[in-house]
C-alpha cells in the first residue's frame, strides 16, 4: 500500500452491529409516543378516579408507618442555624468555587502532545495557506484548460513548493486530465494530492532514520547564522539525555562569542558537558578536543556547532574540510550525521541554502527549524525533489521538547488533511 492511500485512502466499513445500534439510537418514536398519548386519554374518568383515590391510600399508609418509626426512634435534638446575611453568603459560594476551581486545575494536568498532534500544530499555517489558496482556485474555474493549469502552476509556486515541483506536476495534470478526459477541475482536486504525495515518496525509500552507532555517534551542524542552528542543538541535547544518553556538545563556532555563550547557556540548563576554546581559537583545534574528550569518557553522542558565513563560502569550505579531517583522525567513520539547519520560514531562500552547503561539504539530512510561525512548509517537497536530501529532525516550536525526528507520513497528513 503507498502513502497516499495509507494517508487518505477509504476507511473501514463500521460492523454491522455499530450500524444496528446507531440506528436504533437515532430511531424517531414520537409515532409512538403519540399513540400512547391517545390510548391515555381514552381512559374512562371513573377508572383514573380509582386510580388516584389508591394511590391516596396508599400514600397514607406509607405516611402513617413513617410516623410510627419515628416515634419508636430516640428523641431528635433540633439545632437552629443561624441565619447568614445573602451578601455573606454569596461570598462564601464565590470563595468555595474558586477553591474547588484551583484544585481541579492543579489535579488535571494537560495532556502531552502527540507526535501527529505537533504536526497538526505547526504545520496549521501552512496547511490553512495553501487550502485556502486550492480552495479559492477551484472556485474561480468551471472548466480545464490552458488558463487552469498556468494559473495551477503559479499557485504551487506561491505555495513554496520550488519550480521544478509545480511544472513537473502542472506537466503530469495535464497528461491525467487528457486520459481521464477531465473536464471539471473538481475531478482534478484529489489527483493533485495524490501527486504531490507521490512526489515526496519517489521510490519509497525515505532514508529518514538518524544513523546512530553503537559507541560514539558524531554528528556535525552547519547552517548559516540565526536559522536556529544551536537551539537545535540544545533541545536535542536535552531529548537524547531523557533518553538515558551520555551527550557532549562542541562549540566551535568560534569567531562568534555569542555563540560559543548561546551553547555554553544551553550546556547549563540541559546538564550537559560542552566543550569551548579560547575567544577566535582554530574551531578545528576545539573540535580535537571535544573529540578526544568523547573518547576518553565514553560519551553516546557528540554535537559540533560550527560557523555559518556562507558569504564566505571559500573560508567556510576550508574550515569545514579541516573540521572534517581532524574528526576522522580521531573516529576513522566520523560523522556519521551532517545536518544542514534551515529555517522554513524563508522559504525558497531555504533551498538555495541548502543547494549552497551541499557544494561545500557532503549533507546526510536537514533539519528543519521554525516550521510552527510559516506558511511555507511546502518546501520540504522543493528540497526533496531538487536535492533529495532527507529532512530527519523538525522543530515544532519554542518549547524544550519541541524537536523529534521528521516523519514523512505525519508531515504529509499534517499539511494535506482536509484538501480532500
Amino acid at each position: 500500500m503507498g502513502l497516499f492511500d495509507r494517508l487518505f485512502g477509504k476507511k473501514e466499513e463500521p460492523k454491522i452491529e455499530e450500524v444496528v445500534k446507531e440506528a436504533l439510537e437515532n430511531l424517531d418514536l414520537s409515532a409512538d409516543n403519540e399513540l400512547a398519548l391517545a390510548e391515555a386519554e381514552e381512559v374512562p374518568q371513573e377508572e383514573a378516579e380509582v386510580e388516584s383515590s389508591e394511590e391516596a391510600v396508599f400514600e397514607e399508609e406509607e405516611i402513617q408507618v413513617t410516623v410510627e418509626e419515628s416515634t419508636d426512634s430516640e428523641p431528635v435534638v433540633e439545632v437552629q442555624q443561624e441565619e447568614v446575611p445573602e451578601e455573606e453568603n454569596t461570598e462564601l459560594l464565590e470563595t468555595v468555587e474558586e477553591n474547588s476551581s484551583e484544585v481541579l486545575e492543579a489535579e488535571t494536568p494537560q495532556a502531552e502532545e502527540t507526535v501527529q498532534e505537533k504536526y497538526d500544530r505547526s504545520l496549521k499555517k501552512t496547511r490553512t495557506g495553501f487550502g485556502a489558496r486550492l480552495n479559492a482556485f477551484f472556485a474561480n474555474f468551471r472548466s480545464v484548460d490552458e488558463e487552469f493549469f498556468e494559473e495551477l502552476e503559479e499557485l504551487l509556486i506561491m505555495s513554496d513548493v520550488g519550480v521544478q515541483v509545480a511544472s513537473n506536476l502542472t506537466e503530469e495534470l495535464r497528461y491525467e486530465a487528457k486520459l481521464e478526459n477531465a473536464k471539471k477541475p473538481d475531478a482534478l482536486r484529489r489527483v493533485i494530492i495524490e501527486k504531490l504525495v507521490e512526489l515526496y515518496e519517489k521510490d519509497g525509500n525515505y532514508d529518514e532514520s538518524i544513523h546512530f552507532q553503537d559507541g560514539l555517534t558524531v554528528m556535525l551542524f552547519v547552517g548559516v547564522n540565526g536559522v536556529g542552528k544551536t537551539t537545535s542543538i540544545g533541545k536535542l541535547a536535552n531529548r537524547y539525555k531523557q533518553a538515558g544518553k551520555k551527550v557532549m556538545l562542541v562549540a566551535a563556532d568560534t569567531f562568534r562569542a555569542g555563540a560559543v555563550a548561546q551553547l555554553a547557556e544551553w550546556g547549563r540548563r540541559v546538564d550537559v558537558p560542552v566543550v569551548t576554546g579560547p575567544e577566535k581559537a582554530d574551531p578545528a583545534s576545539v573540535v580535537f578536543d571535544g573529540m578526544e574528550r568523547a573518547v576518553a569518557e565514553g560519551i553516546d553522542i557528540l554535537m559540533i556547532d560550527t560557523a555559518g558565513r556562507l558569504q564566505n563560502k571559500n573560508n567556510l569550505m576550508a574550515e569545514l574540510e579541516k573540521i572534517g579531517r581532524i574528526i576522522k583522525r580521531v573516529v576513522p567513520e566520523a560523522p556519521h550525521e551532517t545536518f544542514l539547519a534551515l529555517d522554513a520560514s524563508t522559504g525558497q531562500n531555504a533551498l538555495v541554502q541548502a543547494k549552497e552547503f551541499s557544494k561545500i561539504t557532503p549533507l546526510t539530512g536537514i533539519v528543519l527549524t521554525k516550521i510552527d510561525g510559516t506558511a511555507r512548509g511546502g518546501v520540504v517537497l522543493a528540497i526533496r525533489e531538487e536535492l533529495n536530501i532527507p529532512v530527519k529532525l523538525i522543530g515544532f516550536g519554542e518549547k524544550i521538547d519541541d524537536i523529534g525526528e521528521f516523519n514523512s507520513e505525519n508531515f504529509m497528513k499534517g499539511l494535506l488533511e482536509g484538501l480532500i
